[in-house]
């Protein structure tokens, strides 16, 4: 029994280790509020936390026997590991994969852009024409206007590449501006929180309190 709480203290200590130390490089950087709740990533953590802090040392716990040689439980422990390594990688690449970059106020709405949302091509594109707003993978998140360009033929097709389920501006970091040029028309869409029609959530505009609550750059 003394052997199968010593091994599962030891498991449980370094799965805890590990874990911590990836969800606080990732939370500190790029998923600190509100980036945390907007990504809606709390079932990734639970899975992670459930296989490599809990199901893996209580296995740990359960295999451990005095019984056993030093090979046969070093090698029962080694595939406890790997499905930890498995579920680690998964959510750990899952979690990199949904990064917040931008947040990006569009129209009459304030959006939360994902590394995801941008294709490769795209990337490309902004990292030769807007290359002081385009992301790189060190790139932590910022707030930025994202209005339809001004030309009506490229203005038709992103609206109607978003009508259709395709790429929306907010993809398209080539068409980003700083915050600071977009507060104008921000301010325009703010309103009272009384006067926000509940009723239809997806067309929820931006107001005063909700800014507020999301953190966004002083609007003044």
């Amino acid at each position: 029994m003394r052997l199968r709480f010593k091994a599962f203290g030891l498991h449980l200590l370094a799965s805890t280790v590990a874990l911590s130390s990836i969800l606080g490089t990732l939370y500190f950087g790029w998923y600190h509020w509100p980036g945390w709740h907007l990504a809606d990533v709390v079932r990734v953590v639970l899975v992670m936390v459930g296989v490599d802090v809990v199901l893996g040392p209580l296995l740990t716990f359960v295999i451990a026997r005095s019984t056993k040689s030093r090979r046969e439980l070093t090698r029962d422990i080694a595939m406890i590991v790997a499905v930890q390594l498995v579920a680690l990688v998964y959510g750990t690449v899952s979690l990199w994969s949904g990064r917040p970059l931008y947040y990006a106020f569009s129209e009459n709405v304030l959006q939360l852009v994902q590394a995801y949302d941008i294709d490769d091509q795209e990337l490309a594109l902004a990292r030769r024409q807007k290359a002081e707003l385009a992301p790189h993978w060190y790139s932590l998140p910022r707030w930025i206007w994202a209005p339809l360009p001004q030309d009506p033929n490229e203005r038709g097709k992103i609206v109607t590449s978003a009508v259709t389920g395709g790429d929306d501006v907010i993809s398209m970091p080539r068409y980003f501006k700083p915050w600071e040029q977009g507060l104008p028309a921000l301010r325009t869409q703010l309103k009272k929180v009384d006067a926000v029609d509940t009723s239809r959530p997806a067309k929820k505009r931006c107001s005063r309190s909700a800014c507020g609550r999301l953190g966004c750059p002083r609007i003044s």
